[in-house]
């Protein structure tokens, strides 16, 4: 059931690296509060499943426009879940496919061409602007959503990351190892850091949240304490709020 209904920010930011539980997260927050929850992450990875299919090189910024050009992208509510968010492209439901590995080792190409993410704007600032909502991304906080009422950065260990994706490749039945699910981690820190467009980049006035040495209900739990003290200005201006420890003063 939803939180009681009190003054509450409406566009909440939440922001990390890749397998900080994000998407989890979100959904759970999203539920407690009684907010849509969007992860931006669905646009790109939508794109590259698309892209992949069609024989496209992700590193082909004029095809992928090409691409959207003919397939346009809308966000849309996914079916039999009022409070979650999906895409589809061309009027197709791009659910399918999204949690490939493919698609994980290439949707860091698609999403740094600059003209595919300024076109995927608006699409993300609508919703914004017609629900309240729960946007997880790596640039919401800086790029999508500048203007957000909470913004919200998990962070976590690449380690502790690492870990998290393994359970979740190999609850799929996906065989692979630790090292190898280490390796990707930093591997997709760096381009997704180090790119040139819209780098992953912690906001100036976001509450950075260590989720280290929480599960995924005490995260929750925590964000839920945080989103009760807005507007202070902990939750105003930044700072660090680590899960599992009492919060600043």
């Amino acid at each position: 059931m939803p939180e009681a209904e009190g003054r509450r920010p409406r566009r909440i930011a939440l922001d990390g690296p890749a397998a900080a539980g994000k998407t989890t997260v979100g959904r759970l927050l999203a539920q407690r509060l009684g907010m849509r929850w969007l992860d931006t992450g669905i646009l790109y990875r939508a794109v590259t499943a698309a892209a992949l299919e069609a024989g496209l090189a992700p590193e082909d910024e004029a095809a992928l426009m090409g691409l959207l050009a003919r397939r346009p992208l809308r966000v849309v509510p996914r079916s039999g879940s009022p409070l979650d968010l999906t895409v589809t492209l061309g009027g197709a439901d791009m659910d399918r496919a999204l949690r490939d590995p493919a698609i994980d080792a290439n949707v860091s190409a698609v999403a740094r061409h600059s003209a595919l993410r300024t076109a995927l704007l608006e699409p993300q600032r609508a919703v914004a602007r017609e629900h309240p909502v729960i946007m997880l991304g790596r640039d919401i906080g800086t790029v999508v959503l500048p203007d957000a009422d909470l913004k919200l950065y998990l962070d976590a260990s690449a380690e502790a990351r690492a870990r998290r994706r393994l359970r979740e490749r190999l609850a799929r039945g996906e065989a692979t190892a630790f090292a190898q699910v280490l390796a990707a981690t930093v591997a997709r820190d760096g381009k997704d850091s180090g790119r040139a467009v819209a780098p992953l980049s912690i906001a100036p006035t976001a509450v950075v949240v260590d989720t280290d040495r929480c599960d995924m209900a005490g995260v929750v739990a925590h964000l839920l304490a945080l989103v009760a003290r807005w507007p202070d200005a902990l939750t105003t201006r930044g700072g660090r709020a680590a899960c599992g420890l009492p919060l600043p003063r």
